[in-house]
């Protein structure tokens, strides 16, 4: 039985080098984000719905018009549910053959910032919560997107809260660059291989 580990945490919070961690130790993760503007580009069903609801110039010699989707999902808070509602069961679905294709290999990760916002929770056995103080985060982001401050506030309070992500989580990693991380992963990953009885627990 795979074992399915969601990985997620806010903007800056570092879900990324937990990923990376988990692969050093041989644990296989589906980032999410990426993956899905890969199927976005190739899935026909995704094509063929986006055509529909935003027009057909939304693909432009095969390519995804990302200004004119942008324009479509800034045009109306419902535009954003419509297009989430096309691509996520797609991404979902891609996961699980994903996971298929890994054959026994024991555990898988899965990473996405939205893991518990596009209903990714129900595909996976736990959820880790990757946890930094906000004004941590706020350098991160800055540092990484050459973005303003102002401008990395307004994406984060358009996140779901970190409160309700550590109620919703089965474990919290702390990466606030004080808290040694490796211990901690190893100490979740131990914690799983031991005690594959905690997964009846986690799902209830």
């Amino acid at each position: 039985m795979v074992i399915k580990i969601g990985i997620t945490g806010g903007i800056g919070s570092g879900k990324s080098v937990v990923s990376r961690l988990l692969e050093m130790m041989g644990i296989p993760v589906y980032v999410s984000d990426i993956e899905a503007k890969r199927i976005t580009h190739t899935n026909e069903v995704i094509r063929r719905e986006l055509c529909t609801l935003v027009g057909p110039d939304v693909f432009q010699n095969g390519e995804l018009n990302r200004p004119l989707l942008a324009s479509y999902l800034f045009g109306d808070s419902q535009h954003a549910k419509e297009v989430n509602a096309i691509i996520h069961p797609q991404v979902k679905e891609d996961f699980r053959q994903w996971t298929l294709r890994k054959g026994d290999i024991g555990i898988v990760g899965m990473e996405s910032a939205i893991l518990l916002e596009a209903g990714f929770k129900e595909e996976v056995d736990f959820v880790v919560m990757v946890y930094a103080p906000l004004e941590v985060r706020v350098v991160r982001a800055m540092k990484r997107d050459h973005s303003s401050k102002e401008l990395i506030m307004k994406r984060i309070e358009a996140q779901m809260s970190d409160e309700i992500k550590r109620n919703r989580a089965d474990f919290v990693i702390v990466n606030d660059d004080e808290t040694p991380l490796i211990p901690q992963v190893l100490t979740f990953i131990s914690l799983l291989s031991k005690n594959n009885h905690y997964l009846c627990f986690a799902k209830k």
